[in-house]
């Protein structure tokens, strides 16, 4: 999978965005919120911490401190966390019908991957990545997360202050949108 940044560090923590194929409401209409899930507690089996995120209907945000990769790269890593996440997206969607869904998905493959034998595009073939150098950047990436379900066309929540904060625990959002907020503060 393209990436629109190599990461050249195995180490490091990263704000990481990525993006359901041409904005579709993947996760949401998948029901796929706890495929994502299931990457982080495989990131986090392999060592790597998982600081904050927020999944909202067609797009991720995760702040991930790797630690440990023996050596893997960190795009490899989200690499293959997208297509683990994109299997269960398409196991969901087909078990719902959704064949008219599953369609579009399959014509937004392009050919060289259709000759690898990629059947679906669940995600944009990138995914955003910044490092974070600072608490200051860290903190400001956490507060990005907590207010993106508020803003724009989303207004999935009407303000932040309606928004817990919790540690290490989920929070059902309205129109299923999840966010979690781990700080540790000095």
């Amino acid at each position: 999978m393209s990436v629109r940044k190599a990461i050249s560090e195995f180490e490091g923590t990263y704000f990481i965005t990525i993006t359901c194929c041409r904005w579709l409401h993947l996760f949401e209409l998948s029901d796929g919120y706890d495929t994502v899930y299931k990457w982080f507690d495989h990131l986090k089996s392999k060592g790597h911490y998982i600081t904050g995120y927020v999944i909202m209907p067609n797009h991720l945000h995760a702040l991930i401190a790797f630690r440990n990769t023996s050596g893997k790269s960190i795009n490899s890593i989200i690499g293959n966390g997208k297509r683990f996440m994109a299997y269960d997206v398409v196991a969901r969607l087909q078990e719902k019908r959704e064949d008219e869904l599953l369609t579009q998905l399959a014509s937004y493959v392009n050919t060289t991957d259709k000759q690898r034998g990629k059947l679906h595009e669940v995600f944009e073939p990138s995914f955003d990545a910044k490092e974070c150098f600072t608490d200051e950047f860290i903190e400001q990436k956490l507060n990005y997360m907590r207010e993106n379900p508020c803003r724009g066309k989303w207004e999935l929540v009407k303000q932040v202050g309606s928004i817990r904060i919790a540690l290490q625990s989920f929070i059902l959002l309205a129109s299923k949108v999840f966010i979690l907020l781990s700080v540790i503060w000095n």
